[in-house]
């Protein structure tokens, strides 16, 4: 926590509240079930809502000292992402909120049946550093309106994001919502306390350390993680604008956006034309010289900056047959890499993990069911991108590729959508959120079935049973039914 704000702890012998107090304290006021009435949520989400809107200054001041960030994609991808969602959910939460009817076998009549929504208890929200203004307050917009308490944890690798949250969280948010600061040692001993759910965003290695943790309690996660998201791309589509929006798409954020562009799949003919529109397209976003563009970011951190360049230079050294179609320059000093294109084999070194970063390789693929082959073979991404207007190439997509989303024409949008769930599916995630999606991760849908005692409709399947209880039972409690085979 901000040393300023270590007052609004409860404190212990005089010392500052530890982790584990600070989970009893949020599970405590739960308990109290001030949390449960539409009001407190509604209430909890505008306050959310003013506190971006008041220190929009401050948050975007952060996001660009932390990775470079322009107000304006500052805005588009966190800011007005995070309103938005808030004002979606203010919209629609009563009628989410509803008990849905259902209905009742005639055995049971007379009867009334439902489920409702409730929530769960205390909820962990572990926050990536790419987006992590978004990507903590996103999941608490679901977590609050389903009436939970947070406790949150951004990302210690973007700091002043990170200490502009704990700054203002406890004047808007001030014990629904409790932020921890710090790194690895503060989330080990938050991963070792009881909570109902936890949310983490991040890669597959974290990922598997906060499942085994959860194991211990039985504590049910969503887990948000990435993968090597691919595009594939044919002739049939106007290249200049399907360039523009790739480049958009994979150098939004200098490439560190879990749903960005990772690989780009086609036929020669396609990626030809392609490379030749997407320098172009690089140009039309960020000016001739990206380095001197203030709406191009940076790479986090040294570490990362290592990690890309080296599988680049690695690729370029080798005699595989990569190629450098654009950009490729660097500057360590700045953390700053060009928007890159490379042409690449499937054996290459950019082809094995995830890039996070401003590199885009190009792979040949005979067609597009050698495109759907390579996709299969590999882990279910968390998006796969189409760029085709062949109807029959997009339905082979929809039938035999598996990923947390399915664009065609477009990379990334679909986060814009309030309606559609963002998730992933095997190693890109586990669960999904936004809009009404987050209201269901976030809560228990309860069963409740409500049968008056009279008339006492039950004694007929009461042992003991007679020749008419069989004949009830087998009719209408428990009927068998026979299906043709064909």
């Amino acid at each position: 926590m901000n040393a300023q704000h270590l007052d609004t702890l409860p404190q212990i012998n005089g010392a500052p509240s530890t982790v584990e107090t600070t989970v009893d304290q949020a599970r405590q006021l739960f308990n109290t079930g001030v949390t449960k009435p539409l009001a407190w949520r509604l209430q909890q989400l505008k306050a959310m809502n003013s506190m971006v809107l008041d220190h929009t200054e401050d948050f975007t001041a952060a996001l660009a000292a932390d990775l470079g960030k322009h107000p304006s994609e500052a805005w588009l991808t966190e800011i007005g992402f995070i309103t938005a969602e808030i004002a979606h959910t203010v919209k629609h939460l009563e009628a989410w909120l509803t008990p849905r009817k259902v209905s009742v076998p005639l055995a049971l009549q007379p009867a009334q049946a439902s489920t409702v929504l409730e929530p769960l208890g205390v909820v962990l929200v572990i926050a990536p550093w790419n987006y992590p203004l978004q990507l903590l307050l996103a999941p608490m917009v679901g977590a609050l309106a389903a009436g939970n308490t947070v406790v949150g944890k951004p990302s210690e690798l973007a700091p002043a994001t990170s200490a502009a949250l704990a700054r203002w969280v406890p004047d808007y948010l001030d014990g629904a919502v409790t932020i921890i600061e710090g790194g690895v040692p503060e989330t080990t001993e938050l991963l070792e306390q009881r909570f109902d759910h936890i949310f983490y965003t991040g890669n597959g290695r974290v990922g598997r350390i906060v499942m085994a943790a959860a194991a211990k309690n039985l504590t049910p996660v969503t887990l948000e993680l990435g993968g090597k998201s691919p595009v594939y791309i044919d002739d049939t589509v106007d290249m200049i604008t399907a360039a523009r929006r790739i480049a958009w798409g994979k150098f939004m954020n200098a490439g560190q956006t879990c749903v960005a562009p990772d690989y780009v799949l086609g036929t020669d003919s396609a990626l030809a034309k392609l490379a030749k529109e997407l320098p172009l397209a690089i140009e039309e976003l960020y000016g001739t010289e990206p380095a001197h563009s203030l709406a191009y970011g940076r790479i986090i951190n040294d570490d990362a900056f290592a990690r890309i360049t080296g599988l680049l230079a690695k690729d370029l050294a080798d005699d595989a047959g990569s190629a450098l179609v654009s950009g490729g320059r660097t500057d360590a000093a700045t953390r700053y890499i060009e928007p890159t294109v490379i042409h690449v084999d499937a054996q290459a070194h950019l082809m094995q993990d995830e890039i996070f970063g401003p590199v885009l390789p190009l792979v040949t693929v005979a067609s597009a069911q050698e495109a759907i082959n390579f996709i299969q073979g590999r882990d279910k991404p968390l998006a796969v991108y189409v760029f085709s207007d062949d109807k029959g190439v997009r339905q082979d997509f929809t039938e035999q590729t598996t990923s947390g989303a399915l664009n065609f024409g477009v990379p990334a949008a679909h986060l814009f959508v309030p309606g559609l769930p963002f998730g992933g599916v095997g190693e890109s995630g586990i669960g999904s959120y936004h809009g009404h999606h987050s209201i269901e991760t976030f809560s228990h849908r309860k069963a409740i079935l409500d049968k008056p005692l009279a008339p006492d409709t039950m004694s007929l399947i009461y042992p003991p049973f007679g020749s008419l209880k069989k004949q009830v039972i087998k009719r209408f409690v428990a009927p068998a039914k026979k299906f043709r085979k064909d």
